[in-house]
């Protein structure tokens, strides 16, 4: 059977013909479609694969943990930045090892098309010391999880499996299993000793771990996904290529490369092959995407200071961004030609909050707060509602990672700064600003903190935000007083009314929090489209 499906799609139709039983993800760009995927597959709802949103990307990897720990297979799915979230579970799960298949999914964002940086997820696997998959393609994306799986079962450690934005936006026919394969059945297998991390324990299984990343190298050595091709004649450059990297090597050279190619899409580096090609060829190139994470190792190999290596070190290839065929003719010397009119013409345009968005009025309302105050900063937080620091609003001065909102406030309050203030979106207050909040209660900072709730996870798609409706009571668990805790409707209408409670809590020496909540059009829209298709069937 066949079917076009983006990478992301193929990687979730492997996972559920691969008979997995749960999946577990915090949304985001490029990872995003894979869960979404899973959640509307026919199939995965008659065998009641577990797909609902997690709060977020570590208690996304702590639940794939326990269901790993009962035998059934489990995928775990994120953006780059969000393996930093769950870096103790996934690193530590090395040390526990798994029982049923565990795979940890995680979409690089190269050229940070929506992200903060550009890391390489690879270095986790290598730091972590667990095998790393990284497909070239959406057939290899979907054959690779049920090999995964297997390989994961088999060496009993998770696997991490990497791939990058064009692989998971793309599309091709990827050919697909007649019939998926049956769940695990829940077990008791998992030893206590194996999974109770006290240091004794730990120790033993770190020692294992350890002699074990020989017999993975091997196991890349013979890999089915690690192949050479030999068909070139010229042996003046050997290219190592790896991921979506050996597809552009490929474009390049729609008549055969004239080169011998090593592709490489499972880690640790399989050195006895970096070696023989080394030896046949005269120059290396290492065509990767992402960070020169195949070239420091192969450098790290033979020489640091080897010229014989070329690659992103050296400015063969651009050292940031994504690659592109384009890109790597030039560095192989073959002429770019392109099918498509220069485009100077067309103005640039920069994105923008949503006309009528709830986030429009409460910049308009905290710019003509703050404008009676000359030295206030804001900090803001990842979400749609970062783009108030583009014009007519310029309202933030601050947005570093998920939650950071919160505890970079309470730390310039700290150092005497005021007024502090904190915007936060809802999805991402329970993704990781509520211990911010506790933090700034328990020391009564002198804060101001703005929830712009729009009920769902609007930047993302517009998915289920694991708060909603119960933000008032969160922070009245966490200790805010409801004196200083408010709710508004961010509307024009409503401007007066806003004003003055930020004006009020911003002068009030502790924290306050006020909620300013409106639904996210995009979301309105759809759930007004779904109501009258309802309301024309009846």
């Amino acid at each position: 059977m066949k079917k076009l499906l983006l990478g992301d799609e193929a990687i979730a139709q492997g996972a559920i013909d691969a008979g997995l039983s749960g999946v577990y993800a915090y949304p985001g760009t490029p990872s995003t479609e894979i869960t979404e995927y899973i959640q509307m597959s026919p199939l995965a709802k008659e065998r009641g694969i577990h797909s609902r949103w997690s709060t977020n990307e570590k208690t996304a990897m702590e639940a794939a943990l326990g269901m790993s720990f009962m035998g059934k297979r489990a995928l775990v799915c994120m953006k780059h930045v969000g393996l930093n979230v769950c870096a103790d579970p996934f690193v530590n799960s090395a040390m526990t090892g798994t029982n049923g298949g565990l795979v940890v999914l995680v979409a690089d964002d190269p050229s940070m098309h929506s992200s903060q940086d550009e890391q390489d997820s690879r270095f986790y696997g290598k730091f972590a010391m667990v095998p790393t998959f990284e497909p070239s393609n959406q057939q290899e994306a979907y054959d690779m999880m049920a090999f995964a799986y297997d390989f994961s079962e088999r060496i009993h450690l998770p696997v991490l499996m990497r791939v990058t934005t064009r692989m998971a936006h793309s599309r091709a026919v990827v050919n697909i299993a007649e019939e998926a394969r049956q769940q695990n059945e829940l077990n008791y297998n998992a030893k206590a000793s194996d999974w109770v991390l006290l240091p004794a324990f730990a120790r033993k299984r770190n020692a294992h771990v350890c002699a074990q990343q020989s017999q993975l190298e091997e196991a890349s050595v013979n890999s089915i996904f690690n192949k050479r091709y030999t068909d070139g004649g010229g042996h003046r450059l050997g290219i190592v290529a790896s991921g979506i990297g050996f597809n552009y090597v490929m474009e390049c050279f729609p008549d055969g490369c004239p080169y011998p190619v090593l592709k490489l899409s499972q880690y640790p580096l399989p050195k006895k092959m970096i070696c023989q090609l080394k030896d046949d060829c005269e120059q290396l190139l290492i065509v990767e995407e992402g960070q020169p994470f195949i070239e420091d190792l192969v450098r790290g190999v033979f020489n640091a200071t080897d010229s014989s290596i070329h690659g992103r070190l050296d400015g063969t290839l651009p050292r940031t961004g994504e690659l592109s065929p384009d890109v790597l003719k030039k560095a192989v010397g073959v002429e770019v030609v392109s099918p498509y009119a220069s485009c100077e013409d067309v103005v640039p345009r920069p994105p923008a909050l949503c006309k009528g968005c709830g986030h429009r009025d409460v910049y308009e309302a905290l710019n003509k707060v703050l404008a009676e105050y000359p030295n206030a900063r804001v900090f803001g937080d990842i979400g749609c509602y970062t783009l108030g620091f583009l014009p007519p609003y310029k309202a933030i001065h601050s947005c570093v990672d998920m939650g950071a909102s919160i505890t970079m406030a309470k730390g310039a309050a700290d150092a005497g700064q005021w007024p502090a203030v904190a915007i936060i979106g809802d999805s991402t207050f329970t993704h990781s600003g509520m211990t911010g909040l506790l933090d700034a209660i328990n020391e009564n900072a002198n804060i101001t903190v703005i929830i712009s709730d729009n009920l769902t996870t609007a930047m993302t798609g517009g998915q289920d935000s694991a708060g909603t409706n119960k933000f008032e009571a969160i922070c009245r668990g966490l200790g805010m007083d409801d004196e200083h805790l408010h709710v508004v409707v961010p509307l024009p209408k409503n401007m007066e009314e806003i004003t003055q409670t930020l004006r009020n809590e911003i002068n009030y020496k502790g924290v306050s929090v006020i909620i300013p909540r409106r639904e996210c059009m995009q979301t309105l829209q759809r759930h007004l489209k779904q109501k009258r298709a309802q309301e024309a069937k009846s």
